[in-house]
């Protein structure tokens, strides 16, 4: 039996997430939050709260550097309040600038050192996440993640990540749902049809339907312990709905020929306006040894390294590979070009998916071009080590999804 102290996380707006731990706040729980709001000052405010009441403090910003700054101060405090007999549970409601998987990722690999009587360890040594909740206003989430509006602009200071970017990622990473507010019917129907597509496993809740919050978290499947970020894992995993529902639907797209550099640029236009998001693997002319992961979220997108194929490799680094990928690349084996591939999944919400397929295979090299791979170094590239879209954005705040010190997301 796991004897670790149970972890929720609470992500979204900032009146529904304080409305989420409210009804969380039990015998037992303690609330914790990081407040982002005094970052041009230096600090960062953390309260902890049980119903005795609250505990006010001010963390100084380690190196101008929020990541670091949450990591050094939560992480070690999970560790301690898990030796505390009367903590049965610990409630995380996070910043509405912080996204969750950065959160679980941190529990699970960042090794905590110096803790006296304890043994250097990741705090989920002694915490587990059992839930992630994603707190949605219905009335402004689809606007939010279908825009192109940065943190910067909504909520003050620097962070040049999108609202979309962050809005798509807490629903994209939860295990349930909770819907405040209610739009009108076609609305509330489109806004299923995505939440459907973009978190498939997710249990939904409306709010008008009461909000029972023991009863949401009993009723949800054991979390999967395998919830980190995975460039070569299957796109549709959760077995999201292929149909088209009020004009939102999946569109998948496959290609065993590399994209032309300079095309694929033209072509990403087609994903930005009226997709909520996009995501996979990129063979790009150019990189023959790399896999490139292609994410976007409303008028945002990024390409960043994420790899090698397996192809790429010698036998001896294909064998520590993950079983499973090997499995599956053995599937669709090309002679020529090994493993290498093109795979894309877009949320369409008021796109046309025709016109999408279009471009995309546009942008894949021609027959001739295929013919003639000595030639494809000569291509013009201009994707460089990292790609924002519009051109010109500048590198997120680092409180994004890493893997391997690479910000991908």
């Amino acid at each position: 039996m796991d004897t670790r102290t149970p972890v929720v996380i609470v992500a979204g707006t900032a009146n529904e997430v304080r409305h989420l731990g409210e009804t969380l706040l039990e015998p037992g729980t303690v609330l914790i939050v990081h407040n982002l709001s005094l970052l041009g000052e230096g600090v960062v405010t953390r309260t902890l709260t049980t119903l005795d009441g609250e505990q006010l403090t001010l963390v100084e910003l380690a190196h101008g550097c929020v990541s670091c700054t949450l990591r050094m101060d939560l992480l070690p405090l999970l560790r301690t309040l898990s030796d505390r007999t009367w903590v049965t549970r610990i409630v995380l409601l996070l910043d509405p600038a912080l996204e969750p998987a950065e959160i679980c990722e941190a529990i699970d690999h960042v090794v905590v050192t110096g803790q006296s009587g304890r043994v250097d360890a990741p705090a989920g040594h002694d915490v587990v996440v059992t839930a992630v909740l994603a707190a949605v206003d219905t009335t402004t989430w689809l606007a939010d993640a279908t825009g192109d509006d940065t943190l910067a602009e909504q909520l003050g200071g620097d962070d040049d990540r999108t609202v979309a970017q962050v809005a798509v990622a807490r629903v994209h990473h939860a295990d349930a749902v909770v819907l405040f507010g209610r739009p009108d019917p076609l609305e509330a129907d489109v806004l299923a049809a995505v939440l459907q597509r973009l978190a498939p496993t997710a249990v939904r809740h409306w709010t008008t339907d009461g909000l029972d919050m023991s009863a949401i978290l009993a009723a949800l499947p054991e979390r999967r312990a395998d919830r980190g970020f995975d460039p070569h894992a299957p796109l549709l995993d959760g077995a999201p709905p292929l149909n088209v529902d009020t004009g939102v639907c999946l569109v998948e797209f496959t290609a065993q020929r590399p994209f032309h550099p300079e095309r694929l640029h033209e072509a990403i236009d087609t994903l930005l306006d009226g997709v909520v998001t996009t995501r996979g693997r990129v063979w790009l002319a150019t990189r023959p040894r790399h896999v490139l992961w292609l994410e976007s979220a409303g008028g945002g997108l990024r390409i960043g390294p994420a790899g090698c194929w397996l192809a790429a490799m010698t036998p001896d680094e294909q064998e520590v590979e993950d079983p499973q990928r090997r499995a599956l690349a053995a599937v669709n084996w090309h002679p020529r070009f090994g493993d290498r591939h093109s795979s894309l999944v877009v949320l369409v919400h008021r796109a046309d998916p025709s016109e999408i397929e279009r471009a995309l295979r546009w942008a894949l090299v021609t027959d001739h071009e295929l013919r003639q791979p000595d030639s494809w170094q000569g291509f013009a590239d201009p994707f460089g080590e990292w790609h924002d879209d519009p051109c010109g954005a500048t590198e997120s705040t680092p409180s994004s999804p890493t893997r391997d010190g690479e910000q991908l997301s």
